[in-house]
Formats: structure tokens, C-alpha cells, sequence
């Protein structure tokens, strides 16, 4: 294996209770890459993602991440999920969320240590949210809670990092810092991010990888409308925010 791939698929299928979810599965992500899954609901996304992580064993084929099985690859991914479940009566602080993404990577059993203090803090810094690090973290707005649990996953010093939807519910004005921010990230490590929002991150990403049963790999100056068609099986509507509503057929 190359050693500047960070990502392979080989011929990789995936079923959940002997439902297809992904078939024939085969590419391959560079390091220092900004990518994005892009596909219909119900198309796989997740799962890709949750394949990377080792979390999901495909049913065939092979999983490599830096050349390791995904699980032996884990201590170098740093991952945030679509959906972060929290109690808005625990008093938590902002630097409190960012150190949870030291628990593995460097905290062992006790107190943080300081390179785990200084870790967070760091990521918190890059997501420009330092200031805010004593603050509560249900006091935040959508997108800073974002931003935080974005930094949460860069606090563990990842190779790669693996975001499910982190602009879900947040505003264009939002996603745009977010996605500026990820952009300049990754001259330094490798992201890969689920959107469902082709038309925007088209501005930023290098490739997008299309998910819906089968997987293709495009550059962004790539994606045609008869590639979006065959992607939603349908005529879509993909907006590009800088330049208005494009209907694609």
C-alpha cells in the first residue's frame, strides 16, 4: 500500500440483517485530502464512515487505514457523530467537551495532564473557540457547539478526521466559517466530511465520494448533472450559495 494513502476499500460489501447497503466498494483517499461523502438519504454515508472507524466488519473485501485493519487504526482518527446526545442540566464547560477527545488518546486513569490541557486548548484555538473555554457548553449557540465538538475530535491529535454532517442545523453563515476553517485544516491532516449539501461543498473539497449502493469517486470539477441524476436517480436541485439555485437535470 501506498504509504501516502490514508484510506482503501477493496471490493468491499456491507449488509445490515442480509439487506445490501454497499456493494463492490473499491477506493482510495490520499493524505492531506479534503473529501466529502455526498449521496441520498438511507444511501450509506454513515456506514462508510462507520466502516472507516471499525465499528461496522463489512460482509467481504478489505478495509485498510494508514496500511492497519480500521481498529488497529482507531488511536489516529479523530471522529465527531451526526448526532451528539448530551444533558443540558450536567454542568459541563467548553474546555470540559474539548478534553473528552483526550480520554484514549493520551489520558490514561486520573486527572488530565497537562499536554491533555494543552491539547484542548490548542484545538480549541484552531476552531476559534479558546475564549469560550470556561463557558458552559449548553450556553453556546448551534454553531459554536459544533465548532466545539469538532474540536472535541481534534483534541486526540488525529491523522484523520471523519465528520458526520457537522453543519447539520446551523446557518449558511455558519457552515461557511466551518468549512473555511476545515478547508485550511486540512493542509495538515486528512478530513473527510458527510454533507448533504453537494452544491456548497463543492467550494471546498478536492473530490466527492458518491454514495448510494455503489460508490464512485469524482473530482469536484467533475460533478455534471448526469452525474448528480444517476447519484438521486432523479433530477435534483443543487444550490450553489455563491452563486444562486441551479436546477439540474
Amino acid at each position: 500500500m501506498n504509504s501516502q494513502t490514508v484510506i482503501k476499500f477493496n471490493d468491499v460489501d456491507f449488509s445490515y440483517n442480509g439487506a445490501p447497503v454497499l456493494e463492490g466498494v473499491r477506493f482510495a483517499v490520499p493524505a492531506r485530502t479534503f473529501i466529502s461523502i455526498v449521496g441520498p438519504n438511507a444511501g450509506g454515508k454513515t456506514t462508510l464512515l462507520k466502516l472507516m472507524l471499525g465499528l461496522l466488519k463489512p460482509d467481504r473485501g478489505r478495509i485498510e487505514i494508514f496500511g492497519l485493519p480500521p481498529v488497529k487504526a482507531r488511536p489516529r482518527i479523530g471522529y465527531m457523530p451526526q448526532h451528539v446526545q448530551f444533558d443540558s442540566r450536567f454542568p459541563v464547560s467548553v474546555l470540559d467537551v474539548a478534553l473528552m477527545g483526550r480520554l484514549g488518546a493520551g489520558a490514561g486513569i486520573g486527572p488530565y495532564r497537562k499536554a491533555d490541557r494543552e491539547a484542548a486548548l490548542e484545538a480549541l484555538r484552531r476552531l476559534e473557540m479558546e475564549a469560550f473555554r470556561r463557558r458552559p457548553f449548553t450556553d453556546l449557540s448551534g454553531g459554536q457547539r459544533q465548532r466545539v465538538l469538532i474540536a472535541r475530535a481534534l483534541a486526540a491529535e488525529p491523522e484523520l478526521l471523519l465528520l458526520d454532517e457537522p453543519t447539520a442545523n446551523v446557518d449558511m453563515a455558519v457552515e461557511t466559517e466551518l468549512f473555511e476553517l476545515l478547508h485550511a485544516m486540512s493542509a495538515d491532516i486528512t478530513i473527510v466530511v458527510v454533507s448533504h449539501d453537494l452544491g456548497f461543498v463543492s467550494q471546498y473539497v478536492e473530490s466527492v465520494i458518491c454514495v448510494n449502493r455503489r460508490v464512485m469517486v469524482h473530482p469536484t470539477a467533475a460533478v455534471t448533472g448526469e452525474v448528480i441524476s444517476a447519484l438521486y436517480g432523479a433530477d435534483v436541485r443543487m444550490v450553489n450559495h455563491r452563486h444562486g439555485l441551479q436546477i439540474v437535470k
